[in-house]
């Protein structure tokens, strides 16, 4: 399949984790491309309102942390989100940016751009479902790197 997360085995994983899932290289730069998995695929979701306040918070807060980031959006399947960094290749200082822009949702008091005027749905918000779901994912920090229960199943993958 040519979109790499249908070659993946979603049943082997254990979420959260933070998984690079690529990297593409242009002529002078590179793209770093992130899993950011909240949720255990196909047993939990966030709900779309929580979703939706946690997108708004985090796209703007990372760029606090980190001036090279290019994007940071929703999968559709409601688990997680896919970062995308220009020309930075340091795992650690990613897990690092994260858990301090997770740390800032924390400290939030209103959800950024949460207006007609900057958002398309403007009444699906939550912050404090947003919140929740920001505390639970760094209360389990220690496990975003670890992306399989098993790392060495050759089934992780899907041929």
């Amino acid at each position: 399949m040519n979109v790499e997360s249908f070659n993946f085995n979603h049943t082997k994983v254990v979420a959260p984790y933070v998984r690079l899932v690529g990297v593409t290289e242009g002529l002078k730069d590179r793209v770093h491309k992130y899993d950011v998995r909240f949720c255990q695929p196909n047993q939990a979701h966030m709900p779309m309102p929580a979703l939706h306040s946690l997108e708004h918070m985090i796209a703007e807060m990372i760029r606090n942390h980190l001036d090279c980031v290019l994007d940071f959006g929703p999968m559709g399947c409601q688990t997680g989100f896919y970062l995308s960094v220009l020309n930075h290749d340091n795992y650690t200082e990613i897990l690092d940016v994260f858990a301090r822009t997770l740390e800032d949702v924390l400290a939030a008091t209103a959800v950024p751009a949460c207006n007609e005027l900057q958002c398309g749905w403007a009444a699906s918000h939550d912050l404090e479902g947003a919140k929740a779901i920001a505390q639970d994912m760094l209360n389990r920090r220690d496990e975003w790197p670890q992306v399989f229960a098993d790392e060495n199943d050759p089934d992780n993958w899907l041929s």
